[in-house]
C-alpha cells in the first residue's frame, strides 16, 4: 500500500483528548460492544482507491453514550470513524467493485454504506453543534451582561482609547463601512460607568483628527446597545476578535490627548 495514497486520504482528527483503553479486557469489551472481532488487534480500512490495516487507539463519547473510534494509519496519522462504518469495512464485499473500477467510475454506495455515511455525517454535525452552542453560550453571557448595564438615554461625556479600525457590512449600500473600535470606554459621571469596548462610525468629523491606534479621546455622545456586525471579505487587520456590544452615536466636542 503506497504512502502516497495515504497522503490523499481525508483524515478527521479528534476534537481534543480522547479516551484510551484501561487494559486488554476493556479493549475486548468495547470491541464486542461495537460488533468488531475481539480476537483482532488490526482492522481493515477500505477506501475507493486502496485498503490498509489500522489499529484502534481509543474512542470519543458523545450524545447518549455513543462512541466515535480513533484509528491510527500505518503512517502514524489518526482519524475518527464511526464504529459501524469500520465494522462494514471488515466485510470482504465492502467497496470491492469500487476499488476495482476506481479509475473508470466513481463509487456508488449501497444502502448500508449510505446509512453509515449519514451516521458519520451526523457525528460531525453534532460536533459542530457543540462548538456552536459554546459560542452561543459565550455570546449569551456577554449579552446578559450588557443588559444588566443601565445605559443613559441622554448625551453623556466619555473617555476612551482607540483600539483599532474595523469594517462592518452595510446592507443598504451592500458594501463595508469603516468604523472605529474603542476600548476602555467609560462614561464620566458621579459614579463612572465602564463599558469596555464600543464602536462608532468613522465619520468625516472623526477623520479630521487623523486618529491612530492608542490615541486617547474625550467626547460627548449617546450610547446604545448595538453589536458591531462583521464585514464581508475583511482583511486580517480589520478583524475584531472580541464582540463589541455598544455603539456610540454622534460623538461631538472631541478632544484628542
Amino acid at each position: 500500500m503506497s504512502i502516497e495514497k495515504l497522503k490523499v486520504t481525508q483524515y478527521i482528527p479528534p476534537k481534543g483528548d480522547y479516551e484510551i483503553f484501561q487494559d486488554e479486557n476493556h479493549f475486548k469489551e468495547k470491541l464486542k460492544e461495537w460488533g468488531l472481532p475481539v480476537a483482532k488487534k488490526e482492522f481493515w480500512y477500505k477506501d475507493r482507491n486502496f485498503q490498509c490495516h489500522v489499529t484502534i487507539k481509543g474512542y470519543e463519547t458523545y450524545g447518549n453514550n455513543n462512541n466515535t473510534l480513533i484509528i491510527e494509519f500505518p503512517n502514524g496519522e489518526i482519524s475518527c470513524i464511526h464504529p459501524a462504518y469500520l465494522k462494514e469495512m471488515q466485510q470482504a464485499s465492502f467497496g470491492k467493485e469500487s476499488m476495482i473500477l476506481a479509475e473508470d467510475k466513481p463509487k456508488i454506495m449501497d444502502e448500508s454504506e449510505v446509512k453509515i455515511t449519514k451516521s458519520s455525517a451526523k457525528v460531525q454535525k453534532e460536533r459542530r453543534a457543540e462548538t456552536s452552542q459554546t459560542e452561543k453560550t459565550s455570546y449569551s453571557k456577554e449579552k446578559e451582561q450588557s443588559q444588566k448595564i443601565d445605559l443613559p438615554s441622554e448625551k453623556v461625556h466619555f473617555t476612551a482609547t482607540i483600539k483599532q479600525f474595523a469594517l462592518t457590512y452595510n446592507p443598504f449600500s451592500e458594501e463595508n463601512d469603516e468604523v472605529v473600535v474603542l476600548k476602555n470606554v467609560q462614561i464620566e459621571q458621579e459614579n463612572p460607568l465602564e463599558l469596555g469596548l464600543a464602536w462608532c462610525s468613522h465619520s468625516k468629523t472623526l477623520k479630521k483628527f487623523e486618529l491612530a491606534k492608542g490615541d486617547q479621546l474625550e467626547f460627548d455622545g449617546k450610547v446604545v446597545a448595538k453589536k458591531l456586525a462583521k464585514g464581508k471579505d475583511v482583511p486580517d487587520e480589520y478583524i475584531v476578535e472580541a464582540p463589541v456590544l455598544y455603539k456610540i452615536n454622534n460623538p461631538s466636542k472631541i478632544v484628542k490627548k
